[in-house]
């Protein structure tokens, strides 16, 4: 083997070498610590916290405030997307780069401006609280920080999913006499399916971890708007394992929804591939 084979193949086991150190250098960060979520204590110890007061209310204030908060998004932002996808205004990229901002903010400043937006003393506060209504510091503050946090995840997959339709088959169907609502839901909403619901379940997902909103608009009253993640910060204050238990549920519900839209995900490109002779 030549001089400059050789020192061809020692950069080669120099750059493996340096891929495979930093690569597992991340790996080894982001694993880790669910590694000691899991083992730290023993399974003892997450069943005594599991058994805390504070568990199950709040588990189930975040399995039905999510699941409505969801609902909201899909309804509300299906035809926002649809909207967003097809204009050709430029007023309308300016408008989804504003519907993405709750995603680069820290959830407290939207928990903060859904207060001076919707608080007793907040700019239209006063209004609602004439019409019986003050949604602050209630099951309804929960579920309004979810959609403000949530809503553009789905709203991203959504108009990326509408974007992506064959507009020859939309003109298509335009030309059969297709009217804008069937052309919504007999022919775009079925074929964008999968990323509408990948989107909906990343949204969920958002909405299910929600915290520094949901603080600062509803506060953390135990049975009230305390929802697992701010069931969390307050086991915290009282016994690790508890709030290490908690956050294990978190855990296995992500973990549990991954894997669904893995699996989801490869059931639907196995149904498009053409079958082979």
């Amino acid at each position: 083997m030549t001089q400059a084979a050789l020192s061809r193949a020692r950069s080669r086991r120099l750059y493996s070498a340096a891929m495979v150190g930093l690569g597992g250098c991340l790996l080894l960060f982001i694993v880790l610590p669910f590694v000691a979520l899991v083992l730290d204590g023993g399974p003892a110890a997450i069943l005594r916290g599991l058994g805390c007061a504070l568990t199950w209310p709040a588990l189930r204030l975040s399995l039905g405030t999510t699941l409505v908060s969801v609902v909201l998004v899909v309804v509300g932002g299906t035809p926002l997307a649809w909207w967003l996808a097809r204009s050709r205004w430029r007023s309308a990229r300016w408008l989804e780069i504003l519907l993405q901002l709750p995603v680069v903010i820290p959830p407290a400043v939207g928990g903060i401006a859904l207060l001076l937006a919707f608080g007793r003393r907040g700019l239209f506060g006063g209004t609602l609280e004439r019409l019986g209504w003050t949604p602050a510091f209630s099951v309804v503050a929960v579920i309004m920080a979810q959609v403000f946090v949530s809503a553009p995840f789905y709203l991203q997959a959504a108009v990326q999913a509408f974007g992506r339709l064959d507009p020859n088959l939309l003109a298509v169907a335009r030309s059969l006499g297709a009217s804008p609502p069937r052309l919504l839901f007999r022919v775009a909403l079925p074929l964008a399916r999968p990323w509408l619901i990948g989107g909906a379940a990343m949204s969920w997902a958002r909405a299910l971890g929600e915290f520094g909103a949901t603080l600062m608009f509803a506060g953390n009253m135990t049975g009230k708007t305390q929802t697992l993640p701010l069931a969390i910060y307050t086991a915290l204050e009282l016994d690790i394992h508890t709030a290490q238990a908690l956050s294990l549920l978190l855990v296995v519900f992500a973990f549990a929804l991954l894997l669904s839209l893995r699996r989801f995900n490869r059931g639907v490109e196995l149904t498009r591939q053409p079958a082979t002779p």
